[in-house]
């Protein structure tokens, strides 16, 4: 399980653990923050293909999908 601070997800970079379309790392583009300003999800932008995709932050903790950093 990757240990996330929510308040420094932006500009954080991720790696895929299963590639798909030969997109492997991603980086934080923005936090979606609810009324109370915690963060709900974030969309992820693959670096190869600039493609983005949206996502719970907390699904950024399950390391069999994520890997911290690029690798």
């Amino acid at each position: 399980m990757n240990q996330i601070n929510p308040r420094k997800l932006l500009l954080s970079k991720w790696t895929a653990s299963q590639p798909i379309n030969r997109e492997k790392h991603f980086i934080v583009i923005e936090c979606q923050l609810d009324e109370h300003d915690l963060v709900v999800s974030v969309e992820l932008q693959a670096v190869l293909t600039k493609r983005s995709q949206h996502l719970p932050w907390r699904a950024l903790q399950d390391s069999s999908l994520w890997l911290t950093g690029w690798r």
